[in-house]
């Protein structure tokens, strides 16, 4: 039976694409012949995976970007990113350890939220 495998990508509008690329590669060290690209098979751990979470309308998640969508970005050391992001010049607009996982955010070039999820137990199955 066929069925869906993983995350291909997040594909959304900008004002300026090289420039939003180029901050990327600048600030995240993500780039690839089509964009930002992240090859899944340099993931480590038990059972790494991809969400697709839906909030309500309401949400105050996603603040301070006025988006309605944020991307999820997983590292395997967030306190060392952390202080990277913050050497670079970055705002980090939070940070905290969820017990199953480490998360913290920033707003890219455009306003959009990023996460970044340090994944530290296995999903329940």
């Amino acid at each position: 039976m066929a069925g869906v495998t993983g995350l291909g990508g997040v594909f959304h509008m900008v004002k300026n694409p090289a420039a939003t690329r180029q901050w990327y590669k600048d600030y995240l060290d993500m780039d690839g012949e089509y964009g930002p690209m992240l090859n899944w098979s340099d993931e480590k751990g038990d059972k790494p995976y991809s969400l697709i979470s839906h909030f309500p309308e309401d949400s105050e998640y996603l603040e301070p970007s006025a988006a309605k969508f944020m991307i999820n970005l997983r590292v395997d050391d967030l306190d060392a990113y952390v202080e990277q992001l913050k050497d670079k010049g970055l705002e980090i607009l939070g940070q905290v350890d969820e017990g199953y996982g480490k998360f913290a955010w920033i707003l890219d070039c455009d306003g959009i939220k990023l996460e970044f999820w340090q994944q530290v137990e296995a999903p329940d199955s």
